[in-house]
């Protein structure tokens, strides 16, 4: 005899299902709130003389800031999966202000590292202090980590000491690629822009910006849905901490090189790669002195350079600011609740991404086409972790299709509907309830940093997470947004982007070269040339834009640059570089 036990989320199921039209109920009249957790004993179905398997805990640090809300105590979804695994794993994150590496560094004095970890840019030191697990033979013993990636992927991921300790758990498709969104960097403008000006062509910076000033000089402010003046800027710069990125590397894009992040490699000459700096660039010269033109206009916001990233995603929030440079995840999660609560959605406040370069017809690389692995870090199981057997099953087994569509999709018919032809869809009033953090705290559980896919789902219909489901992209958009889209006839932000052969599979073996500065000893000239170049650039990018005279500042900021010794970080990378084009073509024979 079964004795069967519903949860409060069986019951809300149950509910659902009484009155299914189509596949799905209506949402109107789905009441799962009235009903809690305390209420009703959870668990589904145990075979009365036999003890149900114990629940293990496995803590879980993340070295990063999280944004979304944190998932609770009580979270149903993660009971479901602790269900189908036998484990429910406790996150925490990275302090807004807390830097990553001191972070960790703290956890392995107290001796009090989690089970679990993704430390970030302390990956290396993790590894140096023989704090990780190896992951080799769990590679082999389950197929769904194996999956992940190629044999040839996976021997990125090999250290010095022959053995692989994490895994990247991200930019992994599965089947088709889905992509819907530029998660990279771009010149963002808001969608009413271009509404504006009846969406025209922009290629490069000077057509970007005599934009934002004809749209600036006729239109100083608007009015939010809550009946507040915003004051318009009409473009900014984040300079703040590592995230300078916004301001520092873009006369890489700007001469169509793709995202190494730290330097050029050129491909172009004829010779063999060659590491290359940016900074240095007539490209360089010339967009900085854009951005001192602009400043002097009162186009750029004034006090962009002592502004924190809190401060910056504040005035982002507010839909004052008509376009910046900057990567999607980095500000597009933090904005949304706002955007909603002031109606800025529907008042074309939303941004796209634009491919800029500095020459009208210059190729342009800033969407990256399928998956490119960064092995400079990843997620581990740290020595600390009593039972690492569990923990690579449990990493294995949250890989099965039915876990994650419960991790990305929830709960059938609760979270999303199934139509006659099998695609996965959601109701408005789903997509609103998704949209309420203490929902999202108390039933949704991604389990966002473990192993995940992207791409086409196992049953060859559906996108393995939501955000790639074009029907649901589009409606999840405002009209503004997608009227944009459709009018330059883009599917996808990667479409708006334009960028052209940029496929990941057609990158070099070295590619990002960003990846390296993990790896690179902290004792080494050209380390400490990195250091000093990167201190530098903090310093003086700023200063060049709000100069009165502006080619006096260039060449003070290169009289600066070169005082740094640059040519021992560029052959140390251009070692590197070599090195990693040997490495490949030494597996390839």
């Amino acid at each position: 005899m079964r004795l069967k036990k519903m949860s409060s989320l069986g019951i809300a199921i149950t509910l659902c299902m009484a009155f299914v039209i189509n596949g799905c109920k209506k949402s109107e009249d789905i009441v799962i709130e009235d009903i809690t957790v305390e209420e009703i004993t959870d668990v589904a179905d145990v075979e009365e003389s036999e003890t149900p398997e114990p629940i293990t805990e496995f803590t879980m640090f993340i070295a990063r800031t999280n944004d979304l809300p944190e998932v609770t105590k009580d979270n149903d979804v993660a009971k479901m999966i602790a269900e189908k695994t036998g484990v429910i794993v406790k996150e925490s994150w990275l302090g807004k202000k807390e830097d990553a590496i001191e972070a960790v560094d703290r956890m392995i004095e107290a001796d009090e590292l989690p089970d679990i970890i993704d430390a970030g840019d302390a990956s290396q030191n993790m590894y140096e202090n023989s704090l990780l697990v190896p992951w080799d033979e769990y590679i082999e013993k389950y197929p769904n980590l194996k999956e992940l990636y190629s044999d040839e992927e996976w021997e990125e991921f090999r250290q010095s000491d022959g053995h692989i300790y994490w895994a990247n758990v991200f930019r992994n498709t599965y089947g088709e690629d889905r992509s819907t969104i530029h998660n990279d960097e771009a010149f963002w403008i808001q969608a009413r822009v271009l509404e504006w000006d009846n969406y025209p062509t922009i290629e490069t910076v000077e057509e970007y910006f005599d934009l934002l000033e004809r749209y600036y000089e006729c239109n100083k402010s608007f009015v939010n849905s809550k009946n507040e003046t915003v004051d318009i800027i009409p473009f900014t710069s984040l300079t703040d901490d590592w995230r300078y990125f916004c301001i520092q590397n873009v006369p890489l894009f700007l001469d169509g090189y793709p995202n190494d992040g730290i330097c050029i490699v050129d491909v172009t000459s004829g010779d063999a790669p060659t590491v290359r700096l940016f900074q240095t660039t007539d490209t360089a010269k010339t967009y900085y002195g854009i951005l001192n033109e602009e400043y002097k206009k009162g186009i750029m916001y004034e006090d962009f350079d002592t502004q924190l990233y809190d401060e910056y995603i504040e005035m982002l929030s507010t839909g004052a600011v008509l376009g910046m440079v900057d990567q999607y995840w980095n500000f597009a999660y933090s904005i949304q609740d706002s955007y909603e609560e002031k109606g800025l959605n529907e008042l074309g406040c939303e941004y796209v991404p634009l491919g800029l370069t500095l020459e009208k017809g210059t190729p342009q690389k800033y969407h990256l086409y399928g998956d490119i692995i960064d092995w400079s870090s990843g997620t581990a199981i740290t020595t600390k972790c009593e039972d690492p057997e569990k923990a690579f099953k449990f990493l294995n087994d949250i890989l099965e299709q039915d876990v994650h569509d419960l991790r990305f999709w929830g709960v059938k018919d609760v979270d999303y509907c199934v139509d006659e032809n099998g695609l996965y869809y959601r109701t408005d009033e789903m997509r609103e309830r998704l949209e309420d953090d203490d929902y999202v705290a108390s039933h949704m559980c991604q389990y966002s940093y473990l192993p995940q896919w992207l791409g086409t789902s196992r049953d060859g219909i559906n996108a393995m997470q939501p955000k790639e489901q074009a029907s649901e992209f589009y409606e999840s958009i405002s009209k503004p947004l997608a009227e944009c889209l459709k009018a330059y006839g883009a599917d996808s932000f990667g479409d708006m982007v334009g960028s052209t052969d940029n496929n990941a599979a057609d990158q070099g073996p070295w590619f990002p070269m960003q990846s390296y500065s993990s790896y690179m000893s902290t004792d080494t000239p050209g380390q400490e040339a990195f250091r000093k170049m990167s201190d530098a650039e903090h310093e003086w990018l700023p200063k060049i834009v709000k100069a009165s005279d502006y080619e006096a500042a260039w060449n003070s900021y290169m009289k600066a640059f070169d005082a740094c010794n640059p040519q021992d970080f560029i052959e140390e990378q251009q070692y590197e570089l070599e090195y990693r084009i040997a490495a490949k073509s030494n597996k390839m024979n």
